[in-house]
């Protein structure tokens, strides 16, 4: 019998000012045209703090600190044909420049307000984002 292995995604809120940092998605055949973080999968033999670390320099340029990474929770996610573990996490400080890294992938950066985020934010991500406000850690999503 094969051994059921998950796959981990890692996302980033990048907060300044009361305002987040989400990133449009295009070209992926994932969620294309919906807002979503600076995100990816977790490779093998790396800490989630580093993937979340590694993700956010590739996909908009900033370097977080690793003290400056804050995990805010973590989510079981179904789709049709995928089950994760995602993991969230917030830094409100970080050094470099914000800008597209991955103009192939995504169409542009926006910043909006914390409590105004977007009606096309991947559903996944705003329910994290309102999971986190309430002070809860765990989520599960798509299991209904």
């Amino acid at each position: 019998m094969e051994v059921f292995r998950l796959v981990s995604v890692v996302h980033v809120f990048l907060i300044k000012d009361g305002q987040v940092l989400l990133l449009q998605r295009a070209n992926t055949g994932h969620h294309d045209g919906e807002y979503g973080l600076p995100a990816g999968k977790l490779d093998g033999g790396e800490p989630l703090h580093s993937a979340a670390i590694r993700e956010v320099r590739e996909e908009c340029g900033a370097v977080i600190a690793p003290a400056e990474l804050t995990l805010i929770g973590t989510m079981h996610l179904r789709t049709s044909g995928d089950e994760r573990v995602d993991f969230f996490f917030k830094a409100e400080q970080w050094t470099g420049e914000i800008h597209n890294m991955e103009p192939d992938k995504c169409d542009e950066l926006s910043w909006f307000p914390v409590d105004a985020l977007p009606e096309n934010i991947i559903p996944f991500v705003q329910e994290a984002w309102n999971t986190f406000k309430d002070g809860v850690w765990y989520a599960a999503h798509g299991w209904n």
